[in-house]
């Protein structure tokens, strides 16, 4: 490890020393504040609504001090689960203004289609797929082990239901991973991952629905995404609503159809959790474990670059892969299979001066190559730390043994949080936050990261 590696890591193990039982209890008031009786906003001002991966993060951080709200929070995800096992990537909160998040659920209409639950309560697409393996997290460290043991029993056929969703009605070209309809699905929506996609679309001014940005009333324009990127998300949405969210017609409802590696690796991660959800309440983890080595082999056949060295997405339409430096290269660290040549080439690009600058004092992981001539120091996800990738990488890398990297990622991630609060994401450098403040997953993941032994 150079010297300056070796010097930033000090810095922030000694900046979170002390702070540490007192930056607990912050982040606890966190979600604590942003608790609405059945779940947790991400946060008051932007956020007004459940968000899907959202409560699955913040699910984690509380089963470490509130067992039953952590539970709830799911549960209340997955009551507006829809018949086919798509969980929706917001579910709306219907006392809250219809005119206090665009889009809306009049935006959206999910009653278009014949299996959602809720005609108005939900949006119609879906997130990263993480809720299995928050659901094993939180049963790991439970203390009312009968209580876990029930909510497992619970929730098990609604994740089993959830990945055969993505199994039987997202993989319109049988490559075997999860195909993505929309950015906002991905997780990470204004990531440049996207932007060869985007720009390519062919959207008229009349296609593009009106509509009013809320969001720039609660934020600054200079964290959020574009207006020209804006108009393209809600293009996609709009033409895959007026499919009637059919899956059947995926190849010709939209130009915008990924398979991606954060996705997909999250996917895998998530279908190991199924089976050891199944052993602890004596189901049968074959199936799962199977499908853990079908999704495995295609994510290394698909997704894989060997000139590279990297993981990409797939365009799934031109059946080509979509290079960019970006932090979804990484996600399969989560992949327990992945061979050790291929996790020395992610570890040497995560170390190097894209991902991990030769800078005194700056912090971990940019979400995109600091070399790059798109990379915006403070613009949504096209540059800045976020503490979910860093905790998502962070397990890929104990996962594998790389434990020096992962431990200045989690050094990294609190000392974060201590210096400028529980922001949604952070500038790599001076470790400025931006976007909202009291960001509820920045809080949980904190918690997690100091809770959970070394």
């Amino acid at each position: 490890m150079s010297d300056s590696r070796e010097t930033v890591l000090r810095h922030h193990t000694r900046l979170i020393g002390p702070e540490r039982a007192s930056l607990i209890r912050a982040a606890e008031q966190v979600l604590q504040d942003n608790w609405v009786g059945a779940s947790t906003v991400p946060s008051r001002s932007l956020y007004p609504h459940q968000w899907s991966w959202d409560a699955a993060f913040i699910s984690i951080g509380r089963s470490w001090f509130d067992e039953p709200r952590a539970r709830l929070e799911l549960l209340t995800l997955f009551d507006a689960q829809w018949s086919n096992g798509m969980v929706p990537h917001i579910v709306f909160d219907q006392a809250t203004p219809a005119d206090a998040y665009f889009p809306g659920p009049d935006f959206w209409d999910a009653g278009r289609s014949g299996h959602a639950r809720r005609r108005n309560g939900t949006s119609g697409i879906t997130q990263p797929p993480i809720h299995a393996r928050a659901v094993w997290e939180m049963h790991q460290h439970a203390k009312d082990v009968d209580s876990s043991l029930a909510f497992l029993r619970t929730m098990y056929p609604r994740l089993v239901a959830q990945h055969d969703y993505l199994a039987r009605d997202r993989d319109p070209t049988g490559i075997g991973l999860p195909a993505i309809v929309h950015p906002w699905e991905s997780g990470l929506d204004d990531s440049p991952a996207w932007d060869r996609l985007l720009g390519a679309l062919a959207i008229a001014p009349a296609d593009i629905p009106a509509y009013r940005r809320f969001d720039l009333d609660r934020a600054d324009p200079a964290d959020r995404p574009t207006n020209a990127t804006y108009d393209a998300f809600v293009y996609l949405a709009a033409r895959y609503r007026d499919s009637d969210y059919r899956d059947a017609d995926l190849l010709t409802s939209t130009p915008f159809l990924i398979a991606g590696p954060l996705f997909s690796a999250i996917y895998l991660w998530s279908t190991h959790a199924l089976a050891d959800i199944a052993v602890a309440i004596g189901q049968d983890p074959g199936p799962h474990r199977a499908a853990a080595a079908r999704i495995s082999t295609a994510l290394m056949e698909r997704l894989w670059d060997a000139h590279d060295g990297a993981f990409y997405p797939r365009d799934l339409h031109a059946d080509r892969l979509q290079p960019e430096e970006t932090i979804v290269s990484f996600a399969p660290l989560l992949d327990p299979a992945l061979p050790v040549a291929v996790v020395d080439a992610l570890c040497a690009r995560l170390e190097s001066i894209c991902f991990h600058p030769e800078a005194p004092g700056h912090f971990l992981i940019p979400t995109y190559s600091v070399r790059s001539p798109g990379f915006d120091v403070r613009r949504y996800w096209r540059g800045p730390v976020w503490l979910n990738t860093n905790w998502l990488l962070w397990h890929g890398l104990r996962l594998h043994g790389r434990l020096r990297l992962a431990e200045e990622i989690a050094a990294s991630s609190i000392a974060l949080v201590a210096r400028s609060g529980f922001r949604e994401y952070f500038e790599p450098f001076d470790g400025s936050g931006h976007g909202t403040d009291d960001f509820s997953w920045s809080a949980a993941l904190a918690i997690d990261f100091l809770r959970r032994p070394a």
